[in-house]
């Protein structure tokens, strides 16, 4: 090794660049070489949906007591490490060695496995900072994000909940907006994770219009401030697919200013069918949306529908061992432990900077 401190500062670098390697190696045959891409992704923004990223620890406040070490799940340090190096391996690969400037993530316990997965993983190399905002959800899982120091700088950013419910009565998540500047271009973020629909197509939807009307507040007021050029990007775990009367809602009535809100995703142009698969059906339920303003952008940052795509490469998938075709490789399948990555698969939405 090096002699004295900047031969210790050396060997360290080095040692993270071979970590990264030895991560990657395992997905090499499918990154983003095989999309022609290598070179052009300095700029992408990304949401994933972890599937239950959870520490180890009790915390007395929520419910997390599925997984504990004595939990039904057996979670343990062991697959909780695994986890993180596995989420850590997908958010690499889907940059093709180039990481997304910005990441949107959902289903995570907490700031400390935030911090656990920036800081303790490959992802270190790369220099995210977090945003994280505690939600009020019973189980205790947040909407948050990773965004790369050199690229993007956070000016602000809060928890908007809806205003006509009492915290004491709100136990979902909700919308994490995240006002930030890339490359002297600003960009505001609305990060979500609605109410599930297990139960059934109507269980949390009156909570499901209350968070599409807010997305739809804080977007109005924004363009109604910049007389409808600003760059908004409405990204998250939707449970529900573009064609949803609600997403079709929140997305065709006009915003002050002359602005609108457009799904990338009711465009998608590669990818699988979809980002979760049910009972063998695909359904798109991770989404981009993106205001006129990022789409009609004269100059600085902008993008189009042909930007936006669902990471999808082999090591992502297994075969549906009950419906044909392949399903995301989940960390579990009902409570049965299989060490995979997620039940979600992400999407991407590429920027170009004029």
């Amino acid at each position: 090794m090096p002699e004295g401190t900047d031969g210790l500062i050396l060997f360290e670098m080095i040692c993270r660049k071979i970590a990264v390697a030895l991560v990657m190696i395992p997905a090499f045959h499918c990154l983003v070489f095989s999309q022609d891409r290598a070179d052009t992704l300095p700029l992408s923004v990304m949401f994933y949906n972890t599937e239950n990223l959870f520490d180890t620890r009790d915390d007395s406040l929520v419910d997390d007591a599925e997984f504990l070490p004595r939990g039904v799940r057996r979670w343990n340090k062991t697959r909780y490490s695994n986890k993180l190096s596995s989420i850590s391996k997908v958010i690499i690969a889907a940059g093709g060695w180039d990481p997304p400037a910005i990441v949107g993530l959902c289903e995570i316990e907490n700031r400390r496995v935030l911090a656990d997965l920036a800081f303790g993983t490959a992802l270190s190399a790369f220099g995210y900072g977090i945003v994280h905002e505690e939600s009020p959800d019973t189980r205790g899982i947040d909407v948050c994000m990773l965004y790369r120091g050199d690229i993007v700088s956070v000016v602000s950013h809060h928890l908007w909940v809806p205003a006509d419910s009492d915290l004491k009565d709100f136990h979902s998540r909700g919308i994490l907006y995240v006002k930030c500047v890339m490359y002297g271009d600003t960009l505001h973020l609305l990060l979500n994770h609605w109410p599930s629909r297990r139960g059934g197509v109507l269980a949390g939807e009156d909570l499901r219009e209350r968070m599409a009307l807010g997305v739809r507040n804080i977007a109005d007021s924004l363009c109604k401030s910049s007389e409808g050029k600003a760059k908004i990007i409405v990204l998250g775990d939707f449970n529900c697919s573009p064609s949803d009367p609600l997403m079709l809602k929140l997305t065709a009535a006009e915003l002050s200013g002359g602005g609108s809100l457009v799904n990338m995703a009711d465009r998608k142009t590669s990818g699988k069918e979809g980002t979760y698969r049910y009972q063998g059906t695909w359904e798109i339920i991770d989404q981009i949306i993106v205001s006129n303003g990022l789409l009609n952008s004269s100059e600085g940052l902008k993008t189009g529908p042909e930007h936006f795509r669902i990471f999808s490469p082999d090591f992502l998938l297994k075969d549906d061992p009950k419906y044909p075709g392949p399903v995301p490789f989940s960390t579990y399948r009902g409570y049965s432990y299989q060490g995979g990555f997620s039940d979600h698969l992400p999407v991407l939405l590429d920027l170009e900077l004029h």
